[in-house]
């Protein structure tokens, strides 16, 4: 261990590593050592020397999901270290007239949205707390918001990347140009990971134009039957929104919000045309920042619990019906923001905690026998401790437990967090 340290000293610099404290600690768990390498090279080089040491590395970024996964494995190694992307903040380059931009892993999205509105572009994705979240933890949780609906998912903007494997390898996949298709699909691979392929250090994006113009409308429904109704009906006719969400609560109606985005005059048809496929709804004003309603079901006390699903668009209202089920056996009030494409956030707080999990496993069961799934982001350790966060991985695990094996044979990257204890 001492040498290992010694030669970390070396790579990087010793004003560059530090001894960990309780504020670095990853659900209880306080590694030995952070660590900030000053570029891809030496990330690689990191992780060449804690696979050679039976470390396990941690990759940060902005710190902002640190708290997903599951509970860290890491009985059988020597020592746990925090690699920190943290000095790999640079927009490396802004090829406006290819409309693409390379961009290195610790660099924050609101930096990369401030550089490319120069040139009137952007990466289109909106991402939880972009502020401090970076492009490398975004990609490693594949978080993605409702310009989905219109952009595609992260994995459909990403055209190259370069990853740090724990032998050392910088593996790169990809180019600079949209149609490019040489090399293995690293992005696509990496892409929704949690760091536990390798550690993704650059990354190519293709991009599109910033709008002229951004209008917003906001319908109430009678219930999550009426605004699921809506929301099929927006997505069966010509209208292309940016944006299509329900938001729903315990104690409060469904509300359905649209997002358009162009030309003035453009932005005007699509609301007209809206208001009259709308005509059966009560129109609402939109709440401040009403795009960003996923961050805030976040916020508040540490029982929370805060979960992804995903099922068939068609079934939103019936979900809306189950939640209301189980909030009212566990005593618990509960918030949910559904994008259109099927994915969406459910928060739950308060109340009996005593039978939580089985409850929490029952309504996974409902959603995996639809096709859907139930992933829970963010819980007390107490019930971490209890249940997988990630649910069946179905026939899929043997097939990432092969790909796991081949890129980290050694479980040295993020042990025991991913699905099935990957």
């Amino acid at each position: 261990m001492d040498a290992a340290w010694s030669d970390l000293q070396a790579l990087v610099g010793a004003e560059n590593m530090r001894a960990a404290t309780a504020e670095d600690a990853v659900d209880g768990v306080v590694p030995q050592m952070v660590i900030e390498p000053g570029g891809a090279e030496e990330v690689a080089g990191v992780l060449k020397i804690a696979t050679g040491a039976g470390l396990a590395v941690i990759p940060r970024g902005g710190r902002t999901k640190m708290d997903w996964g599951n509970l860290l494995r890491n009985s059988e190694r020597s020592g746990t270290l925090i690699l920190s992307t943290s000095r790999l903040n640079r927009v490396v380059e802004h090829a406006w007239g290819d409309m693409t931009a390379t961009v290195e892993a610790g660099c924050t999205f609101q930096r990369v949205q401030e550089t490319l509105a120069q040139h009137g572009q952007r990466l289109a994705l909106d991402p939880l707390w972009p502020e401090q979240a970076t492009i490398g933890g975004i990609l490693a949780t594949n978080d993605t918001g409702p310009l989905r609906v219109r952009f595609g998912s992260l994995r459909d903007l990403i055209i190259g990347i370069t990853l740090a494997l724990p032998d050392g390898t910088l593996a790169k996949s990809g180019g600079k140009v949209v149609k490019n298709v040489a090399g293995y699909d690293l992005p696509k691979l990496a892409t929704g990971s949690l760091g536990t392929l390798g550690i993704i250090t650059q990354t190519i994006f293709r991009l599109h134009p910033v709008p002229r113009e951004t209008r917003t409308l906001s319908f109430s429904t009678a219930d999550g039957a009426a605004a699921n109704a809506l929301v099929l009906a927006i997505q069966d006719c010509n209208i292309v929104p940016t944006g299509v969400q329900i938001r729903a609560a315990s104690s409060a109606m469904p509300e359905v919000d649209l997002r358009f985005e162009g030309t003035a005059p453009g932005c005007e048809a699509q609301i007209e045309q809206t208001l009259r496929i709308c005509s059966g709804a009560r129109r609402v004003e939109p709440p401040e920042n009403v795009w960003n309603a996923r961050s805030e079901l976040w916020s508040g006390t540490e029982s929370l619990i805060v979960c992804k699903f995903t099922l068939l668009p068609a079934e939103l209202g019936t979900f809306l019906t189950s939640i209301r089920k189980l909030s009212e056996a566990l005593q618990w009030s509960w918030r949910l923001v559904a994008q259109s494409v099927g994915v969406g956030y459910l928060r739950l707080d308060g109340g009996n905690s005593g039978n939580v999990v089985s409850a929490l496993q029952n309504l996974r069961e409902e959603l995996e026998s639809r096709g859907g799934s139930l992933v829970l982001l963010r819980c007390p350790l107490a019930i971490k401790s209890k249940i997988d966060v990630w649910g069946s991985a179905g026939d899929a695990l043997p097939l990432m437990r092969n790909i796991k094996a081949q890129f980290d044979p050694e479980g040295v990257l993020n042990p025991g967090r991913f699905i099935g204890g990957i």
